[in-house]
């Protein structure tokens, strides 16, 4: 590898190779340009990008996988009770389904990744042949590090990623005293840089908070500018700027909506029907919200207590046990859908 002097530390610049993913963890995922996927491990605190060659470009089809659970765990030898799978995604060129998935529970759990088509055929993706390049996080959360219930603050180390506009964006926390983080990082990979903390205030807490990651965002334009739209456990959505997400700095998000405590948002997406647009978030305890987006920019922040307030929402009663969800094309979401222990794949018309 080339090394670059920078005044700083020396930094490596990520090569593509193959066999070079080693997957201790495989927990969000998203796609960037020609077919690389994103993947974000946690447990390593790393992020890799492989190069799937999927680019075959197809159009969407009606998509329906039954107990994919059931059928995972009879690929790989185990039972449904030993498979997570932790984020699908959809590849914007071939609409194939990637699927990141746990065999097994704990540390001494197989982390793996999948493809699933059409036609519902699962293959597990050959890491070890495709080119690869990866990024750590220099500012994780060590290994040994607890919270206050004794839970592994390194497993949230990544809480959710995007690629836009050439960057990577990596959402979770890190080891600085405000821990909730956000960075951006430029791909191809050369190094991340510190992460930026993210202070906000939460209304149903009636407080600011600088060590509650974010769940699940959304890269947005508000007044012609990007930002982040991020969902907290017990569900405010805060607009943050890019332009603030600097090494090391502190920033203070706003936030726009109380959409209801008890409650941890799951994934979201953007969508436009009939000439608006919205935003579909897919929560553990309230279902799935409908959010327009229309004047999102005149909302003020909130700053005092309260339970909802702020951006309006319809909740959609058709939409049940929705564990993750993505876009399939400009008419259908893809979701993972959650039904008497069952897991089903399924496209779904946007609402």
């Amino acid at each position: 590898m080339r090394m670059f002097r920078l005044g700083l530390p020396l930094f490596c610049a990520a090569l593509a190779l193959a066999g070079t993913v080693e997957l201790k963890s495989a927990g969000q995922l998203a796609f960037g340009p020609k077919g690389v996927l994103f993947v974000g491990d946690s447990a390593a605190a790393k992020v890799y990008a492989i190069e799937t060659g999927d680019t075959s470009v197809a159009a969407a089809k009606p998509f329906e996988v039954k107990a994919i659970n059931e059928k995972v765990a009879a690929m790989l030898g185990a039972t449904p009770d030993q498979i997570l799978i932790a984020d699908a995604v959809v590849n914007p060129i071939s609409k194939n389904v990637y699927l990141s998935v746990a065999r097994g529970k704990g540390p001494g759990a197989t982390a793996l990744l999948l493809k699933v088509d059409a036609s519902g055929k699962i293959a597990e993706l050959p890491v070890a042949k495709l080119k690869a390049s990866e990024v750590s996080l220099v500012d994780a959360p060590s290994e040994d590090a607890k919270d206050r219930r004794g839970q592994s603050l390194r497993t949230e180390s990544i809480t959710d990623l995007a690629f836009v506009d050439g960057k990577v964006f990596v959402a979770g926390l890190s080891n600085e005293e405000f821990s909730s983080s956000l960075r951006s990082i430029p791909y191809p990979f050369n190094a991340a840089a510190k992460a930026a903390s993210i202070e906000i205030f939460h209304g149903a807490h009636g407080r600011f908070e600088t060590n509650a990651p974010v769940r699940t965002f959304v890269p947005f334009t508000i007044d012609n500018q990007p930002h982040i739209l991020a969902a907290y456990t017990c569900t405010p959505l805060v607009k943050i700027p890019v332009s603030e997400l600097k090494p090391g700095n502190k920033v203070k998000g706003a936030t726009i909506a109380e959409l209801g405590n008890r409650n941890r948002p799951l994934d979201m997406i953007v969508y436009n029907k009939d000439g608006q647009q919205y935003i579909l978030m897919a929560n553990s305890s309230r279902g799935v919200m409908k959010l327009p987006t229309a004047k999102i920019e005149s909302y003020p922040s909130i700053t005092a207590q309260t339970e909802k307030q702020g951006v309006p929402y319809e909740t959609i009663a058709t939409l049940k046990g929705v564990q993750q969800l993505d876009k399939l094309d400009d008419k259908h979401a893809l979701m993972l859908l959650e039904d008497s222990g069952t897991l089903d794949l399924r496209a779904v018309p946007l609402p």
